[in-house]
């Protein structure tokens, strides 16, 4: 944490202006509305068994995963008041030839989050030009159904630390203590940790844009011991928007989550690839 907060300092030293005169107003937009969906219908496949065709022998198939990304934001001259809703769902549902239909959930997830942050920095000439300041923000976590065999998810999270953002390049930059209520499980448990996190965003060519973001969490401290406190926490995505049409998009997408439960000894992991078709609009535009 020293260390990103060392590397933010000596950006800021290098061009710095007050931040001033910077863009104004309401940023309302839609920034995905995406949908993936993939399905595999295989008939007699029990009359096919031995065969060595993987396209006659497999289980039939259906995925659907829908995910919506949405911000809020009002620009001042000396602060943004940020509003974020991001909602994730999908399942998957297989029909082996024989024994029953599984169904299991590949995403759920819903994050509410409103945050303030202090425009006191605009560097001009170092990767694109970017504004710096502190900021907080308080955030609720949640998901759309209970899963089998446990609670629904329920975390209200708040945060506070020093962020670069609003670049040409880079889009956010951050490192920040994280205090957690977590009334998922019973007793209710008080967490301390830190995390980290970055957002980039470059124009191939026209029509073509890549957007990468990752982040890190490490908790320090718990008030209540449970069997599924995590000791830490990675997230990372990468996708390539190509447009097809105004605000109609195809991205080719990789999505990687790990985390490391505190006692237990193999670490998880989630990858998920695929291509995604997507809607966006700005409703309201900060000029």
């Amino acid at each position: 944490m020293k260390k990103v907060f060392f590397i933010m300092t000596a950006l800021l030293v290098a061009g710095v202006t007050f931040a001033q005169d910077g863009k104004q107003g309401w940023q309302v937009e839609l920034k995905k509305l995406a949908l993936d969906l993939t399905s595999t219908e295989v008939k007699h496949a029990r009359e096919y068994d031995g065969f060595s065709n993987a396209r006659l022998t497999s289980d039939s198939q259906t995925s659907v995963r829908g995910s919506w990304d949405s911000i809020a934001d009002y620009h001042a001259e000396h602060y943004v008041w940020t509003n974020k809703l991001l909602m994730d769902y999908g399942r998957t549902k297989i029909r082996p030839v024989d024994g029953e239909s599984l169904t299991n959930e590949n995403a759920d997830r819903i994050l509410f989050e409103t945050g303030y942050t202090q425009r006191l920095w605009h560097v001009e000439d170092f990767l694109g030009g970017f504004d710096a300041g502190p900021f907080a923000t308080v955030g609720y976590e949640t998901e759309f159904t209970k899963p089998h065999h446990s609670p629904r998810k329920r975390v209200l999270r708040g945060m506070a630390g020093a962020k670069l953002f609003d670049g040409k390049y880079l889009k956010k930059l951050y490192a920040a203590v994280v205090g957690e209520r977590d009334f998922t499980y019973s007793p209710y448990s008080s967490k301390l940790a830190w995390e980290a996190g970055i957002e980039l965003e470059a124009p191939v060519r026209e029509g073509v844009t890549f957007k990468t973001d990752a982040m890190f969490r490490d908790y320090l401290d718990a008030s209540e011991r449970h069997p599924t406190d995590l000791d830490w926490e990675f997230e990372a995505n990468a996708r390539l928007d190509v447009q097809l049409y105004k605000n109609l998009f195809v991205a080719p997408f990789i999505s990687y989550y790990t985390a490391q439960g505190k006692y237990i000894g193999p670490r998880g992991e989630n990858v998920y690839v695929g291509v995604s078709f997507s809607f966006s609009h700005i409703f309201s535009e900060a000029k």
